[in-house]
Parts: structure tokens; sequence; C-alpha cells
């Protein structure tokens, strides 16, 4: 485990993360097209999905910063177990909050003879709403993770969700908004039989770069603040 931030509550810029995400995709959009089309690849291997996007998002910092970048870097495996577990963690959570429901959706099933049940509904309506909830919760306190992971190193994934909690305070309908909209913007593809979807979905992983970049340099920034407060004394 290794820790060089200290984690702070980010001021999240939702409008400037949504017109420089544009502004990048029109500026270099062959590259990024190429790049997003690895990314595509590496989903299709297991356990291998965030890692490509976390691969994504450094070669889309290179290119922002003007630094020389290869789409085939998103290949790199270097980060490979830290989204491993991550993605593990994920899957046993879903896993945790779907198994009651199926337990109770069996059980009702067994008692009534198959005929529909009135308190299976009563039961499963507040239910769905609490799972749906949770992982609404867990996926906007943890919407720092790639970034901590992939910008500041970190391997250890309580410390990242350690620090995106903290940097997600007060800022969560901020987040929800922005992916409600990215995700908006993202998906105008499929009004293209689908095949526009390539165009847009670059889009999605672009804007979070943005959100995600800028995390990082307020904390740097602010690191750099206090180092240099800390000489004058």
């Amino acid at each position: 485990m290794n820790v060089n931030f200290t984690a702070k509550p980010i001021d999240f810029k939702l409008g400037e993360y949504l017109s420089k995400g544009f502004e990048l995709l029109k500026k270099d959009f062959g590259n990024i097209f190429v790049a997003f089309l690895c990314c595509f690849v590496m989903a299709i291997i297991p356990f291998c999905g965030m890692l490509g996007a976390g691969n994504f998002y450094q070669y889309l910092r290179k290119v922002n910063k003007g630094q020389q970048a290869s789409p085939g870097e998103i290949f790199n495996f270097d980060k490979f177990m830290p989204y491993f577990i991550l993605q593990l963690i994920l899957i046993g959570g879903i896993l945790a909050l779907y198994i009651p429901m199926a337990i109770i959706m069996i059980t009702a099933g067994a008692l009534s003879g198959g005929e529909p049940s009135g308190w299976v509904a009563a039961l499963m309506v507040p239910y769905i709403i609490f799972m749906y909830a949770a992982i609404l919760y867990f996926a906007l306190k943890g919407f720092y993770i790639p970034a901590l992971i992939s910008f500041k190193n970190v391997t250890d994934v309580k410390t990242a969700w350690d620090a995106s909690k903290i940097m997600t305070k007060d800022n969560l309908l901020s987040i929800f908004l922005f992916s409600l909209v990215v995700g908006i913007l993202s998906q105008i593809g499929i009004i293209a039989c689908g095949i526009g979807l390539f165009l847009t979905l670059p889009f999605m992983y672009v804007a979070n770069f943005f959100a995600y970049d800028d995390a990082i340099n307020q904390i740097e920034r602010d690191e750099i603040s206090e180092i240099g407060i800390k000489e004058k004394y």
C-alpha cells in the first residue's frame, strides 16, 4: 500500500469537464478513437474492463498534456491487481444485494404455488428501492477510485475508497448530474442504429478523465502550497 497524497473535498466543475471533453475529443478524435477501440477490446477480456478504462485515462492525460502517447498503452497490465480486486468486490457486493431478493422470490413461489402474492410485492418494492439506492450511493462515493489507482498509484482498494469518500464530500448531487448528462450524451449514438455509439461513447471517458484529472490536480496544488508555507517557517 502506497499513499503519497492527502485527500480533500473537491471543487466539482461540471460544466468545465463537459466542455473540455468536447474540445479534446474534437481536437484529436482519430487517435482517441483508436485508443477507445483498444479499451473496448480490453473490456472483452474477463476482468480487464476497468483496467482498460484506467489505462485509457492515463493515455488521455498524456494527450491532454501534449506528451507522446500510443494507443497500445491501453494493453498495459501493470495495475491489473488493484482493478481485479475492485471488480471482485463489486461482484461480491452485487451478489450480496441480489441473493436475498432471489431467496424471497423462490420462497414466495414455493409457498404460494406459483400464484402472485401481495405480501411478496410489499417486501420486494422497498427492497428493490433500497438495493438501487445502495448501488447508486456506493457508485457516487467511489467515483474517484479509478483516478486514485491510475493517477496516484494507490494499490489498496480500501485506501482508495476512504480517500474517494472524502473527495466526494458535498459533491454527490453534482457528480450524479454529471454522470447522468454524460451517460445521456454518450448514448445518443443509439439513434444511428448502434453504430454511432462508437462515436459518442468515447466522450464519456474523455469527460470522466477531466473530472479525475482536475481532482488530482486540486489535491497536488494544495500539497505544493502547504509545502511552500512550511518552508517559509
